[in-house]
This record gives C-alpha cells, structure tokens and sequence, in this order.
C-alpha cells in the first residue's frame, strides 16, 4: 500500500470517527435536553401534591377542585398492559425468530424475514382501528362484556406491535451464534431440537434478552394503541376485561386541553418524566446485558 493510500484511509477514519462522536454529542446532549425539560415542568406539581400522593394515589380527577392527581392506577394499568403484551408478543417473536434463523429453508427465510419487518412500519392507528372495529365487537359478543374495549384488546394488538422488532433482532442475533458450534453439536449426535435449545439459544441469549427489553419499551411507549382500545378508565384493574388507562394515553388524550401552568399540566409532564426513567431503565439494562454477553463472547474467544 503507498504512502497516499495510507494518508487517504487515516484521513477518512478520523472524520468518521468525528462525525459519530460529533452525532453521539448531539444524541447526548438532545437527551439531556429533553430530561432537563421533563424535570423543569414537573417539578411545579410537588408544590400543591406531594409526591407520595402522585404515585400512590387512588383517584385521578384532574378536573376537580382541588384536583385529584393520584397516578397509581395509570401506573399499574401501563405495567398490567405492558405485561400482557410481553405475555402474547415474546413467545411468537421468539418462536418466528427460530423458524427463520434455524428451521425455514433459505428462500422461504428471504420472503418472511421482510414480511416480518414490513409488519413494523404498519402505523400503530391502524392496529387500533382493528382494535376498535374489529376487536372490540368480537370480544364483546364472544364473553359477553359490557365493553371490548378492554385491557385485553389492548393487550392482544401491542403484543402483535412488539413482534416485528423483536423477531427481527432475536433472528440476527442467532445468526451470530458461529456456525462451527452446530457443526459441533451435530457431529456429537445431537438432533436439531437439542442444537436449537442447548447450543444456539444459550449462545444468543444476551442478544435476545436485549431484544426483548426493546420489545418491552416498544409496548411500554406505545400511545396509539391504548388511547384507541384500552378503554380509558383510570382504575386498578381486576380482571383482563376490565378498561384501563395507561400513562401514555393519558397523556395524549389530556394534554391538548390542559390549561398550560395548572397543576394539572405539570402532572401530565410529571408523568411522562415517570414513563421516561421506566424506558431509561430498560435501555440501561439492555446496554448492560449487551456488554455482558461481548464480555463472555471475548472470554470465549480468548480461550
């Protein structure tokens, strides 16, 4: 290699070095903005309530005078719907992302693998229009409910909503599991089912453990969805039919007519500064489980 064709290629790794310090900067720095943001117009609400009766009160009847801001059932209903999402999304992900990865032939893996992910740029109102139009009468008539606009429904079309980008990353990260470590398996007279479950999930885990928690955030951020078909209604739920109200609808539905500076203002921002630590959280552990499992990837290798 001459000595231009050394300058060119350092020339060019250092301004791509830049340009991802410079955009991971402004990603910092856009994330810090937001949070200072979410600190600034929530803080105001601990000056009429205080915070032991935000997140533990019963009764959110912002309209009231004095208003009742307790988020404790908003809270619960966006960890119940998150929950049940997880429930009926993970396992199908989980089990499309193996099918296509180890099981499905080469031309079939080509055309699902894009159907899956062409699944995720279908807009979220549309799964709550089908949840509404659809979903909702169905559930009604079938168990005999007063409304099918229910923690269920919600539950049912978030569940499909977290499918695309979970499978989608499980498949990549069983595709990175090295090939030698089949081979391996096969030759010591394992069948497929054993290579699949004791060889190449236990090797991907870290990357579908990650995934997951995506998933997981994707459903716990969701707005359209449960504003269209969760039901609405700010109480504890009892039962999987019972209507809910999440955090994010809440937010959505009330914020645009919410008179700007009342303690009902900042509530909604102070619940969206509660919804942003959750999804925080989750990306923290999915970072840290990600950097867990390269570790003991490079431990492997260095073996």
């Amino acid at each position: 290699m001459s000595t231009r064709q050394t300058h060119f290629g350092g020339l060019g790794d250092k301004i791509a070095a830049r340009a991802v310090l410079s955009i991971s900067t402004i990603c910092v720095l856009i994330m810090g903005f937001i949070l200072y943001f979410l600190i600034k117009e929530s803080l105001p609400v601990l000056r009429t309530t205080k915070i032991s009766e935000l997140l533990i009160g019963m009764d959110w009847y912002p309209q009231e005078e004095p208003p009742a801001l307790g988020m404790f059932p908003l809270i619960v209903s966006s960890m119940a719907v998150t929950l049940l999402a997880s429930l009926v999304g993970l396992p199908v992900s989980l089990a499309l992302a193996v099918f296509t990865a180890e099981i499905a032939p080469y031309g079939l893996r080509n055309l699902l693998k894009p159907l899956i992910e062409l699944l995720g740029f279908i807009p979220s109102i549309v799964f709550g229009f089908l949840g509404m139009a659809v979903a909702a009468p169905w559930l009604q008539e079938r168990f005999v409910l007063l409304t099918g606009l229910n923690m269920a429904n919600a539950s049912m079309f978030l569940g499909i909503l977290m499918i695309p980008i979970v499978s989608s990353l499980v498949d990549e990260a069983l595709m990175s599991v090295p090939q030698e470590l089949r081979a391996a398996s096969y030759a010591l007279g394992a069948t497929r089912w054993e290579t699949i479950s004791k060889v190449v999930v236990p090797g991907a885990l870290p990357g579908i453990l990650s995934a997951s928690l995506l998933g997981v955030m994707r459903a716990a951020g969701e707005t359209m969805v449960v504003l269209m078909v969760a039901g609405g209604a700010a109480i504890i739920p009892k039962s999987l039919f019972d209507p809910v109200r999440p955090l994010t609808s809440t937010i959505a539905a009330e914020m645009g007519e919410t008179p700007v500076g009342s303690p009902h203002y900042h509530a909604l921002f102070f619940a969206g500064f509660i919804l942003l630590l959750i999804t925080l959280a989750l990306n923290l552990l999915s970072a840290w489980i990600e950097s867990r499992g390269a570790g003991a990837r490079r431990a492997g290798g260095n073996l």
